[in-house]
């Protein structure tokens, strides 16, 4: 972060600090900057300072308004990737995307080896953890810790009449023909520049083979004590 404003610098040094000092006088949330609390108080009154000029909406903060304006009405995606022609409405969206590049897991597990690209599936992974099923078959009544699990059921033992479309480069099934396409493009499409591993020398034009190779990685211990024979996988 770069800014030519000594201001807008303190207030960014902030993000990076775990100190809390402006509390909430309705709830017992605390938040680094007055901003956040500001935008967090308007969330228990119910005011929506930011409306849009093109509808009816109105949003508690500027950020969920531009969010807005590019969903509903600009349908701009000024978010554009370097490495294929992936392009975002908005920046966590593309930040979660280029590690499909780079392979890059920053969000550990604390529990095993698993580590993920973005924290919703960290907590999606903790689950299993805790053991807790969140999400029911509406069918039979089973419960599953992952939705992506119960789905796998659903088709597995309810699928009759569901059409089933595997993937002809790998032994994913998939609903409808336009997730196959989906993950077709994403998966097993072609990419011109292609994407390298960071343990090794290996490199893949196809982002199924290379997050295939990354799975090789995932228990090797590449860290090695300078001082004593522990060796560990982070």
């Amino acid at each position: 972060f770069t800014s030519v404003k000594l201001p807008s610098l303190r207030r960014h040094l902030k993000t990076h600090s775990d100190e809390k000092r402006h509390l909430c006088h309705l709830c017992p949330k605390a938040f680094r900057t007055a901003t956040l609390l500001h935008n967090h108080v308007n969330t228990h009154t119910g005011n929506k300072p930011h409306k849009c000029s093109e509808c009816d909406t109105a949003f508690v903060t500027r950020g969920e308004l531009s969010r807005h304006r590019r969903y509903k009405h600009t349908l701009e995606k000024p978010f554009k990737c370097t490495v294929c022609e992936y392009s975002s409405v908005e920046a966590s969206k593309m930040r979660r995307h280029v590690r499909s590049h780079t392979g890059e897991r920053p969000y550990p597990c604390d529990q095993c080896s698993y580590a993920s690209k973005d924290a919703y599936k960290l907590k999606r992974h903790m689950l299993t953890h805790t053991g807790e099923k969140r999400y029911e078959c509406y069918v039979c009544q089973a419960r599953f810790t992952q939705s992506g699990t119960m789905k796998i059921h659903m088709l597995q033992k309810h699928g009759e009449n569901v059409p089933k479309h595997q993937c002809p480069h790998c032994s994913t099934f998939l609903s409808r023909k336009s997730d196959l396409g989906v993950h077709l493009r994403n998966l097993h499409s072609y990419m011109e520049e292609a994407v390298k591993c960071r343990d090794c020398e290996a490199a893949f034009h196809e982002r199924y083979a290379f997050l295939q190779h990354r799975k090789t990685h995932r228990n090797e211990k590449r860290f090695k004590c300078a001082q004593c024979s522990c060796s560990c996988s982070q």
